[in-house]
């Protein structure tokens, strides 16, 4: 394995790149797939910076491109024994990462592979966007409830993953969303308080659903096992959870595996929308329109 990655170096380093780009020199009609190849690459990159940006594998990746430059330098320098090391880790470190990192590539798979993008493009889920807001809406007057009551409440709402195998752990009810019925799912010594509640193409899919818990041990120790299933299924797929605590009574929202605590209703409803309503792009005069973006800071003091 090592001797392949040494040829891949030397390929790139060597002499191939300087004669495909004589080619296509010599033969300028092959300027075009060339561009086009370029492109796609460039939009393959964009797309991957998209999707694991903020996650533990963005912050590989930097550390893996800092160990590609070192090991260009060393070649460069004729430092054999530094780059033999450095070539040794890239051939065996990619194994160690496609492992360790199983999670993260399968939901990044994941997203590639579903179509909401698609028919938010040509704006086909229009009357789609219209319900989940009205649905957040119900969603944030029922978690407020909630809160004031000190009732402990975890809310799923699925997004592009979908999260089908959860849904099966629990009751499966595919009833309207309304605050009232949320408020009563949660209501403590009741059949369906524990667990989770799924939300799914703007219908209550499941309730009393078992979550995955978050191994995270950067997580504070104040945190209870409803905050930890959050964020535990927030990094295994899209999702984003609405989760109430029964102790302090305080809102807090999970999503990408982080957590944003102590939320008031506005700033609730704000994030929700964000991430789960996305506006179809209208094209006008062979120029798409504006979008239409409202950007939503929140500042959140987080009591440890």
């Amino acid at each position: 394995m090592f001797n392949g990655t040494t040829k891949l170096f030397d390929q790139i380093t060597g002499t191939d790149i300087a004669n495909y780009f004589n080619n296509l020199l010599d033969k300028p009609l092959t300027i075009i797939p060339a561009v086009i190849d370029i492109i796609f690459v460039l939009f393959i990159v964009y797309t991957a910076v998209r999707m694991l940006r903020g996650t533990r594998v963005w912050q590989l990746i930097k550390g893996i491109l800092i160990l590609i430059v070192l090991t260009f330098i060393s070649k460069a320098l004729h430092f054999t024994i530094t780059y033999f090391l450095l070539s040794s880790v890239m051939s065996y470190g990619l194994i160690m990462l496609i492992i360790v990192f199983q999670p993260e590539l399968r939901r990044m798979l994941e997203q590639l592979g579903t179509t909401n993008r698609f028919t938010r493009f040509f704006g086909i889920d229009k009357d789609i966007n219209a319900k989940m807001k009205e649905n957040i809406y119900r969603i944030a007057i029922a978690a407020v409830e909630l809160s004031k009551q000190r009732k402990g409440a975890l809310i799923v709402l699925e997004r592009d993953i979908k999260i089908k195998d959860i849904i099966n752990t629990g009751i499966i009810l595919d009833s309207e969303i309304t605050p009232q019925l949320l408020v009563n799912i949660f209501e403590p010594n009741t059949p369906l308080h524990d667990g989770a509640v799924i939300i799914s193409n703007n219908k209550i899919a499941a309730a009393s659903c078992m979550l995955p818990l978050s191994d995270d041990k950067d997580i504070a120790r104040e945190l209870g096992t409803r905050h930890r299933a959050a964020l535990g299924i927030s990094k295994e797929s899209d999702a984003i959870v609405v989760v109430v605590s029964e102790e302090t009574g305080k809102i807090s929202i999970a999503k990408d595996g982080t957590l944003i605590a102590d939320v008031r209703e506005d700033v609730l409803k704000k994030i929700l929308i964000k991430n789960m309503v996305q506006e179809p792009i209208q094209i006008k005069n062979n120029k798409p329109a504006p979008a239409k973006t409202e950007e939503v800071e929140a500042k959140i003091e987080t009591k440890e």
